[in-house]
């Protein structure tokens, strides 16, 4: 009887084993240790910054700025065909994308349209960083001959020829030049400030707490049950692969889970387009901009643009795009820089098999995850949905 008793206890064991290697056994994830508190606790909302200022634009926290930013930032006469807004491609059911690979505006531009939820945290903006203020970002669109196609003397115009705009702006910033402006640098100094009061209400647009944030609240607080209320095993065990193995906090940390750099991870480029330079032309972009921290037409007197100066250059950008937020995924699909993957789980497919880049060098590894490891994290994924404010 030992002997047969013996048999059998190896057969359960060695049933366990194979049980564990093809991913069909479902143990409870274990109790969490100091450290990986500590990890968590850096990824939750409630640790995130107060919102920096923006030394380059003196109405950036304004609320008589961001209520005229938001008129601005609705209305489609802000185009050439009177039917363009800001909102048209960032819509706020869809996490202020719009759910098109490339974005559809007067034409079709150049890449997928990117989320503007904490945006004002990041200091690069577009997906290759070619501006480094949202004032400055907020501008280029509208001149954009695929978006909003109108010039700054048509933006300016409309801006004084509608009497409420006019008071705004001019509560804001003074007597607007009696049109039409023939001094370019006038003409500038009012176009940007129009940039500046969209950027004042973009300033506003920011995440709120998921069940995510839910989850690490009460592991921080000790609260074992509450924890089996909020997440799945699946769910814990998808964190647990974010923060450990699948080593996606190297870049997604931090409580926007971003860390606002730029990184080539060999998407694949969108059938029919040239591989992307991206950053590499992004930063030589940024640092030719007229409305960059350094020109005139910053608030700041002293120009201090530590971003600038100190701004990498290297052949080592190339293919490289901006690391986005992962939260508020839901409703924002087509997912990267052109939306060339459709869904989540194509994404991890994606990372998991880290392919060659097309252009430079794939910075990302092969994870070597299984199906169920992929389907754990995506479950985890889905537990920082939420409905950002404004």
């Amino acid at each position: 009887m030992r002997v047969r008793s013996h048999k059998l206890v190896l057969a359960a064991g060695l049933i366990a084993l194979i049980s564990v290697a093809c991913g069909q056994l479902s143990s409870s994830p274990p109790a969490w240790t100091v450290a990986e508190v500590e990890v968590l606790r850096s990824l939750w909302l409630d640790s995130l910054s107060d919102l920096p200022a923006d030394r380059s634009n003196a109405v950036a926290d304004n609320p008589v700025a961001a209520g005229f930013g938001r008129q601005l930032f609705f209305d489609a006469r802000l185009s050439a065909n009177g039917g363009i807004s800001c909102a048209t491609c960032h819509q706020a059911e869809r996490g202020f994308t719009d759910g098109l690979q490339k974005a559809q505006a007067i034409g079709t531009t150049a890449r997928h349209t990117p989320s503007i939820v904490g945006a004002a945290y990041s200091p690069w903006q577009f997906w290759d960083g070619r501006r480094d203020s949202q004032w400055a970002q907020a501008l280029a669109p509208l001149e954009d001959p695929n978006e909003h196609a109108i010039d700054r003397g048509q933006v300016v115009a409309l801006v004084a020829e509608d009497a409420d705009y006019r008071a705004s702006y001019e509560s804001l910033f003074g007597a607007l030049p009696d049109l039409p402006i023939s001094d370019p640098l006038a003409l500038n100094m009012a176009f940007a400030n129009i940039g500046k009061s969209i950027a004042a209400f973009e300033r506003t647009i920011m995440p709120t707490a998921s069940r995510f944030d839910a989850y690490v609240e009460a592991v921080v607080n000790n609260d074992i049950d509450h924890q089996a209320t909020l997440f799945s095993d699946d769910e814990v065990w998808g964190l647990r692969l974010f923060i450990g193995e699948a080593n996606c906090t190297q870049c997604h940390n931090g409580p926007l889970l971003t860390n606002h750099e730029f990184h080539n991870t060999g998407v694949i480029s969108f059938p029919g387009d040239v591989p992307d330079k991206a950053r590499i032309a992004g930063v030589a972009e940024v640092m030719e901009s007229e409305f960059s921290c350094r020109s005139s037409y910053s608030d700041d007197p002293d120009h201090y643009c530590p971003e600038l100066d100190f701004a990498r250059t290297g052949l080592d950008l190339i293919g490289a795009f901006k690391t986005p937020s992962l939260r508020n995924l839901e409703n924002t699909e087509p997912f990267m820089h052109k939306g060339q993957l459709a869904t989540i789980a194509e994404v991890l497919v994606h990372y998991n098999q880290a392919p060659d880049a097309m252009i430079g060098h794939n910075e990302a590894k092969p994870l070597g995850l299984s199906d169920r490891e992929l389907g754990q994290l995506e479950a985890f994924l889905a537990t920082l949905a939420s409905a950002p404010s404004f």
